[in-house]
């Protein structure tokens, strides 16, 4: 009888070994599901982009398309959507549209020109902000140590072209002019910035500067005017308000048979003889690649070094060059015609 009971005992015991082992292979297949869930739903992610673009105009135009095409490019046309929104040159309206996207929770902030920038970065500290068309970012986030990267949620491109090669560029095709005048908006802390490094560099090659500013698109007849009755020639750097006024610009200048040498292309194909610029577009495709890095490879934004355009190349804008007689080195390209 005793040994009937062992012999039972023994019994029960491996069966209940055997449930136990059921029970775990059961958990490791249910693991197994919930891991396969898990991916699915990040392979059926779709990321909301928000764009925030200060104004309308060719090169911010650009860099917006660049962006999401390469975004679009890498992720697929099913697994990104895009919320873009035009502040049409008004500060105040990009912080009402970095707010907005906070409030819809998207994925991720393009800041498309400075002020962009500057209400994305006020709007939120924890959802990933890439700035694009932003010239100086120590500048426009104040950071007085600057080391490349922000430690924040902010990284992004550069639209800053060589400011000595401009001024090279200016000396290269107006040795003989004495007075230079550089126009530009004094609301736009890039535009200060380009103004005041290039100064350093015009004067170095012995060039008596003199800057003019206006307030906003209102009194931008009025300012050229007026420089360009006290120089030789001018200089515009890279300035979103300039950019959308060319034609304003352009009525006065050619007037006045004064030569306009400009820090990026939209401005020159609009007012200007000649540049040292990026393509935008391209500017906007480094941008998309950035944010792909973000989303998809969970690179982290604050350790991101802000990128540079791949290239600079020497334009010119034909028919204005052939009005004022003025006559470009063969190294410059023929700025496409629209």
């Amino acid at each position: 009888m005793k040994k009937s009971k062992k012999v039972l005992a023994v019994l029960l015991a491996a069966l209940t070994m055997s449930f136990a082992l059921v029970g775990c292979g059961g958990s490791s297949g249910s693991s197994s599901e919930a891991s396969g869930s898990s991916s699915k739903a990040d392979a059926d992610k779709v990321y909301n982009i928000g764009i925030c673009q200060l104004v309308q105009h060719d090169a911010l135009d650009a860099a917006t398309k660049g962006f999401k095409d390469k975004l679009t490019e890498l992720l697929g046309e099913d697994k990104v959507t895009f919320d873009e929104k035009n502040a049409a040159g008004d500060s105040a309206t990009c912080s009402t549209i970095c707010n907005q996207f906070v409030t819809s929770k998207v994925d991720l902030i393009l800041a498309n020109a400075t002020p962009a920038l500057q209400a994305a970065m006020s709007s939120t500290k924890d959802i990933p902000i890439l700035g694009t068309s932003v010239t100086d970012y120590a500048t426009a986030l104040n950071i007085s140590d600057w080391k490349g990267t922000t430690g924040a949620n902010i990284s992004g491109t550069s639209d800053l072209a060589p400011l000595d090669g401009q001024a090279e560029m200016l000396k290269e095709l107006f040795p003989d002019a004495k007075k230079v005048g550089i126009v530009y908006c004094s609301s736009e802390a890039n535009s200060i910035y380009q103004a005041d490094t290039i100064t350093g560099y015009l004067k170095d090659y012995g060039y008596e500067v003199k800057t003019y500013t206006f307030s906003d698109s209102n009194d931008v007849a009025s300012v050229t005017t007026t420089a360009c009755s006290e120089s030789d020639v001018l200089y515009i750097p890279t300035d979103n308000t300039a950019a959308s006024c060319t034609k304003a610009i352009n009525n006065v200048a050619l007037e006045k048979k004064i030569p306009i040498v400009a820090g990026e292309e939209g401005i020159c194909a609009g007012c200007g003889v000649a540049t040292l610029s990026i393509s935008y577009y391209d500017l906007g495709q480094k941008t998309g690649e950035m944010a792909y890095d973000i989303l998809v490879n969970g690179k982290d934004i604050s350790t991101m070094e802000i990128e540079s355009a791949p290239k600079f190349t020497k334009k010119y804008n034909e028919e204005i060059c052939k009005t004022l007689g003025i006559k470009v080195p063969d190294d410059y390209e023929a700025i496409a015609a629209e």
